[in-house]
């Protein structure tokens, strides 16, 4: 079974142009992604599917791979033609502003589709109750069934604290979203072809489009901190984190 992961990079980021070349420690943020999913288990190749030549000339500088796609409306469009041609049976997308993101995290995604092969599609959360992330539109949640598939993703708050409790719906504890889906390559293909659904067009969240068609996520239940980068205030914040965790690498 070949496992290839490819990273969607582009540089008009509405919310923070250019931030997948944003300086994070002295490296681009793309490179962060780029090695860490480089250290993964289970994956065998890991490229970058670039939306500009700059990003190219960006990875070819820190030694990585990288495609240059064409215009794309998505990132999972634009994984999807790189994927194209690519010898693999499955594909595995880490968001380029996932800087903290774990090889740990990164295989236990990717082990829900090599230990089910009933399974089609496979994404990441971690469990969290900050208040402030809990009311974050940035910070995407999903809810579950019993057996850990995704009943509903938003960025509005959920599940509901409920009403008439002292905290007044400001806070849960709930399920935060991380910037990883993992994809048997067939069904990705199948994915894109898809129509654009209500519930996708409403939270801008592509994959509740596989939610409307019928087709099951499974969500890998991971204890991760991360802290995915929407804005330039987010820099420092993985800054702390990623020095957080070299002291502790340090201490053994």
């Amino acid at each position: 079974m070949k496992i290839t992961c490819i990273i969607p990079a582009r540089l008009d980021s509405k919310r923070f142009p250019g931030k997948v070349l944003a300086d994070i420690a002295g490296k681009p943020m793309l490179q962060h992604v780029y090695e860490q999913a480089g250290k993964s288990k289970l994956v065998d190749r890991v490229v970058v599917a670039a939306g500009e030549s700059r990003i190219v000339d960006a990875v070819r500088k820190f030694g990585g791979e990288s495609i240059l796609t064409p215009e794309c409306r998505s990132g999972t469009d634009r994984v999807a033609v790189a994927a194209e041609e690519m010898d693999a049976d499955i594909i595995v997308n880490v968001q380029g502003d996932e800087p903290l993101i774990t090889p740990e995290v990164i295989d236990s995604t990717v082990g829900m589709l090599v230990e089910d092969e009933n399974i089609k599609m496979a994404t990441a959360a971690s469990p969290a109750s900050d208040t402030g992330q809990f009311n974050d539109t940035n910070v995407v949640k999903v809810v579950v069934d019993r057996d850990s598939f995704a009943l509903y993703f938003s960025r509005s708050p959920i599940p509901s604290p409920g009403r008439g409790n002292d905290k007044g719906g400001s806070r849960g504890d709930f399920l935060k979203h991380i910037g990883i889906y993992v994809y048997r390559k067939e069904f990705l293909k199948e994915f894109v072809n898809m129509k654009s659904c209500p519930l996708e067009e409403a939270e801008k969240l592509e994959q509740l489009r596989a939610l409307e068609n019928g087709c099951r996520i499974k969500i890998a239940v991971v204890e991760a901190d991360l802290i995915s980068v929407d804005t330039a205030e987010d820099i420092s914040m993985v800054e702390r984190e990623m020095e957080k965790r070299r002291k502790l690498e340090e201490r053994g």
